[in-house]
């Protein structure tokens, strides 16, 4: 086979190694614009796994690469004067020329060709394209064949936030990955600092866009930018300057990091690798794993199928995953640097483990595993914030007081709707339900949304508290739960609004009744889809009626006993209609801005404040997010709505997204709206709840600790299972947690089997 590799870096250069050690008869050539030993990168950062997949693959060049290491395990935090180590990490780091000059000694060994100083353009990568069998496209981050077959990859560029500069010193930072924060007058800067060799450590510098503009970094020469960084990371370069290797770049060097996806990675002959194909941002260090790693699989894809096209489509489809996933992990890091102000006033122990867990890929149970030592340690230092010294638990268990209400955990469960009542009236299946998951152990209990009036219904078997029979009915669960579980409860109320009158859950979702349906009430005459009818835009005697329903039924619940009440505003229901752009079409003193778009729904708030027990807490659900652009609620316009309502002595915002529009086109992932509460969380600040597929005991502490929400909702998890606490709490060798007394004999089973690593399956 014929092969051109565009691009003598490491994609190119393994991938041609790994094809020649297949099979020798390769003709293969790597064709680089510069010079052998010209480099532009300092350090390669690389973690054990991947260092074992180039040693299975060729363990000569990796026996080679392996000598030059630096390893570290431990990740450094500065932070606030403090720093904070922790360890079990696992990584190496080699300089990026001395990488090329091993794969480019290697490849030679195997009969490579290698054209140094060989540019290509358009009309000659359109000539490999028909001289060669293959043409590797390993051209890097502005990729030349990439752009010459635009239409075809479809590439996707999105140029991030921050400013960096690659940077490089002989200050050894050689027992671990240091990541640095220093306030200065323009701002916080920061830099990533690591070992690549005996000498030399590479050191990122990145702010914010806002900051770099107050330092006229943009205006300044690379060696003037050099002096304002050494002067703002002095004391951490033991006089050691900082280097460039960036004299070719006119100006200060500094740039955005641009993400990189394609659509499509090949077009006939022609495939992507490396940074052509995509990029993972520098603070996961594994852009040149993504290389190595995809040039093994395309070479064992190219000796397995029976065809280049078929190899090649082989390769994709194996790889685009795993390129996805750590992309995604990428974006969360880069996300998280981006948004780093929000969390720079945290304790030094709390935003240590908010860096470290970052990306997703570092979860709570993992970090046990890698540094256990200085989990307990941060486990303890929640606990004591949370009012419970000494203990050194998992966050999931420790207290939580909002006014009077104490919580004996921090896990809730969510509303989730029945549909099982009669005529607004809960029946024994909610008493059932309900109490289980009371017994079930979590800190707090939500009913599903309580509608406040017949017609605020979402269907006929949605529970309410408007009549006599209701408020028993609460009474009845209120009074057992409190009487045999340490549980809260809180009642969930709401109105349906223009998605009112549809048929059960397990029927057809949002859709009108058959038969029966009532009246509806909106913002504005906007019906929630074309099939469902139009509401009535509410007149001032409708909004007066609406509120006092409201404020009837705050009183209901507080009779019933519950702990807590929660105002529904979210999920496209009648108050979130006039705060959402979507739904509020209206013209008069309730529409238009942010401010007018919430009057309404801050009288219903103020109004039931002002009845609800001083001493009990108030929520209010939202949705964040309306996944509709800038044409719906952003996350910008969530914090202001947050703010509105820490004014309004709403004591927690449940956050929530999407649910508001059909057009809605949400991105779904593990814990996919936690961000939302994050930046609400720490932003306005107010005591939030995180809700959205989260599911697991780590999801749940990973939350917690690096403090992104105060409470954590979980709700199909609770379906299939009402004791899920107890049963994480076993898991996780916590007997401190309380079983109902009946159930302590099967308490100590469990438990027992958990410690011998067995279950009851």
């Amino acid at each position: 086979m014929r092969i051109a590799c565009l691009g003598g870096g490491p994609a190119g250069l393994y991938f041609a190694i790994s094809m020649k050690l297949q099979d020798p008869s390769h003709d293969i050539v790597v064709i680089e614009r510069n010079r052998a030993d010209d480099t532009f990168g300092w350090g390669v950062v690389l973690s054990d796994e991947t260092l074992d997949n180039l040693a299975a693959n060729d363990p000569v060049s990796a026996a080679r690469i392996r000598e030059h290491f630096a390893y570290w395990d431990d990740v450094a935090v500065v932070h606030k004067g403090v720093k904070t180590v922790s360890t079990g990490h696992g990584f190496c780091g080699i300089g990026r020329r001395q990488l090329l000059i091993l794969l480019q000694a290697r490849a030679r060994e195997l009969g490579v060709e290698m054209r140094f100083e060989t540019d290509a353009t358009q009309a000659s990568i359109d000539r490999y394209r028909h001289e060669y069998d293959l043409v590797l496209a390993a051209d890097g981050l502005n990729s030349r064949t990439r752009q010459t077959y635009a239409e075809h990859f479809k590439p996707d560029i999105d140029v991030r936030a921050c400013k960096f500069v690659w940077l490089g010193t002989h200050q050894t930072f050689n027992d671990a990955f240091t990541f640095i924060f220093e306030k200065t007058e323009h701002g916080w800067v920061w830099a990533h600092a690591y070992q690549f060799d005996n000498d030399t450590a590479t050191f990122i510098v990145e702010c914010s866009e806002a900051t770099w503009q107050a330092f006229g970094f943009g205006e300044l020469s690379q060696q003037a930018s050099i002096d304002v960084c050494e002067r703002i990371f002095a004391k951490h370069l033991g006089g050691h300057p900082l280097m460039t290797n960036a004299h070719h770049v006119r100006g200060s060097a500094w740039i955005n990091f641009p993400r990189v996806l394609c659509e499509q990675w090949r077009y006939e002959n022609v495939v992507l690798m490396g940074d052509a194909a995509a990029t993972a941002h520098f603070s996961i260090g594994s852009g040149s794993k993504l290389a190595l790693e995809s040039a093994i699989a395309l070479a064992n894809c190219l000796h397995s199928e029976s065809s280049i096209a078929t190899a090649v489509a082989r390769y994709e489809e194996d790889r685009r995953f795993e390129v996805l996933r750590l992309q995604s992990a990428a974006r969360n890091s880069t996300e998280w640097f981006e948004e780093v102000e929000r969390y720079l006033d945290l304790d030094p122990v709390q935003f240590n483990y908010s860096l470290l867990t970052r990306s997703q890929r570092i979860s709570h149970e993992n970090l046990r595993v890698r540094d256990p030592q200085w989990l307990e340690s941060a486990e303890r230092w929640f606990q004591t914030q949370a009012g419970n010294p000494g203990s050194a638990r998992a966050p999931m268990f420790a207290p939580y007081q909002l006014r009077d209400m104490t919580l004996t955990n921090r896990v809730v469960v969510s509303p989730m709707a029945q549909y099982k009542a009669i005529d607004g009236c809960p029946t024994d299946w909610h008493f059932s339900h309900y109490a289980e998951r009371a017994k079930g152990g979590a800190g707090l209990v939500y009913t599903e949304m309580t509608c406040v009036s017949p017609t605020g219904r979402i269907t006929p078997g949605c529970p309410g508290l408007y009549a006599p029979e209701h408020e028993a009915a609460w009474r009845r669960l209120c009074d057992f739960v409190h009487a045999e579980t340490k549980a809260k409860l809180c009642a969930q109320l709401g109105h349906s609004g223009a998605k009112g009158s549809t048929q059960l859950g397990w029927e057809e979702m949002d859709a009108p009744l058959a038969d029966g349906n009532w009246p509806l009430l909106s913002a504005s005459a906007v019906p929630w889809a074309a099939r469902n009818q139009v509401p009535k835009a509410m007149d001032r005697d409708d909004m007066d009626r609406v509120r006092d329903a409201f404020v009837s039924a705050a009183q209901m619940a507080d009779r019933a006993g519950f702990d807590m009440i929660e105002i529904h505003a979210a999920h496209g229901y009648l108050l979130s209609s006039f705060i959402t752009p979507l739904t509020n079409h209206r013209a008069d003193e309730y529409g238009g801005s942010l401010d007018n778009r919430l009057r309404y729904p801050l009288e219903v708030i103020n109004a039931v404040r002002s009845v609800w027990p001083a001493h009990k807490p108030l929520s209010v659900r939202i949705s964040a997010n309306d996944w509709c652009g800038e044409e719906g609620i952003t996350p910008d316009d969530a914090v202001e709505i947050a703010k509105r309502l820490r004014d309004a002595q709403v004591d927690i915002i449940d956050v929530s997204a999407g649910q508001t529009s059909p057009q809605a086109k949400p991105v779904y992932g593990r814990m996919f709206q936690t961000p939302f509460s994050d930046r609400i969380r720490n932003e306005t600040p107010i005591a939030t709840m995180a809700v959205g597929n989260i599911y697991q005991a780590d999801h749940v502490n990973s939350i917690l600790m690096a403090g992104r929400a105060d409470l954590v909702c979980i709700a199909r998890p609770h379906l299939a299972d009402p004791y899920w606490l107890l049963h994480v709490a076993a898991g996780l060798g916590d007997s401190d947690v309380e079983w109902p007394a009946p159930y302590r004999a099967g308490a100590d089973q469990l438990q027992r089997l958990a410690e011998r690593g067995e279950g009851w399956v």
